[in-house]
């Protein structure tokens, strides 16, 4: 599935996501990311020990959420998105998305650099898309 370009605007432009995973017991999790969109996908970087990738490792299906908030609830938007999970643990695929994070986030590589020690990164392949306050389609 790919975003419309109004959706995958807004996404891309937002600087805090939320991602959802559940684990082998069946407790959800839910954590604030940041992401980057490239090709139809969105990735995050995440601690290769997380719990994230913990969850994603026993089952690879992810939800993720970016949301505008307005006090005029007529200006509210969201774009939720549910897709399969892949984990890029190194290599020339996870320097490019690191660079791509670092671009967007210049925070990163004083405050929380990214290796592939200690990293990884969670690339999200869309399966399902819903969205509101886009106007009707």
């Amino acid at each position: 599935v790919r975003l419309r370009k109004d959706l995958a605007k807004l996404v891309a432009l937002e600087r805090v996501s939320r991602v959802a995973t559940v684990g082998r017991d069946g407790q959800p999790h839910v954590v604030p990311v940041c992401h980057v969109v490239a090709d139809g996908r969105l990735y995050f970087a995440t601690g290769r020990d997380s719990l994230k990738v913990r969850h994603l490792r026993a089952r690879p299906n992810l939800a993720l959420i970016v949301d505008v908030y307005a006090e005029d609830w007529r200006l509210l938007k969201g774009v939720l998105i549910q897709g399969s999970a892949a984990l890029i643990e190194r290599g020339p695929r996870f320097r490019k998305i690191r660079d791509l994070l670092y671009r967007k986030y210049t925070q990163y590589p004083g405050e929380s650099a990214i290796g592939e020690r200690d990293s990884v990164m969670v690339e999200i392949t869309p399966r399902h898309v819903t969205s509101w306050g886009f106007g009707e389609r």
